[in-house]
């Protein structure tokens, strides 16, 4: 018997037993949970898993359907493609930026990286106030010299008026 990879997403009004009851359908379909991410958004649950196993799409949308029953979550299913985890080959980088909230600062921020050729793998932004955080992984290619991921990244956030910090990842930080 074949299996697939399935990503579940669900999103909507926080309570408690969410996610004790998420995983209690996909354990009931055999279904092993891969890797999983879940945050609150002022909030709003989010929570993303990729599944293995050998149920097909319509059987996981059965049964979570009870979740969403009270319509305060949406459930999404879909089969992704069966690939292996990123490697990455490149150098880790943390990135950390903070300063008076306003449109663009992360497009602004982000958008050196990708200019770079490199890849964001794990954001976070929280706005406290008047306050925006934005803390991210970065995989940079090889090669890429420190100071011109540093000196970019730091222009960048400095032409939307915020102060970026960009340091190597511990290999006990991940």
């Amino acid at each position: 018997m074949s299996t697939a990879l399935h990503a579940v997403t669900v999103l909507g009004h926080d309570r408690p037993g969410i996610i004790a009851e998420t995983t209690a359908g996909l354990a009931g379909l055999g279904l092993n949970i891969e890797d999983s991410t879940m945050t609150l958004l002022r909030g709003h649950f989010a929570m993303m898993l990729l599944c293995r196993g050998s149920a097909d799409g319509s059987q996981i949308e059965a049964a979570l359907a009870p979740l969403a029953a009270g319509g305060d979550l949406d459930i999404a299913v879909r089969p992704v493609l069966d690939q292996p985890a990123h490697a990455g080959g490149g150098d880790r980088w943390v990135l950390t930026v903070h300063g008076g909230d306003r449109p663009g600062i992360v497009s602004a921020v982000v958008g050196h990286v990708a200019a770079l050729g490199g890849n964001i793998t794990d954001l976070t932004t929280r706005l406290s106030g008047d306050l925006y955080l934005l803390v991210a992984e970065l995989d940079v290619p090889a090669g890429v010299e420190p100071g011109v991921v540093e000196a970019g990244i730091r222009a960048a956030a400095e032409q939307v008026g915020v102060t970026a910090t960009v340091r190597p990842v511990e290999a006990d930080e991940l």
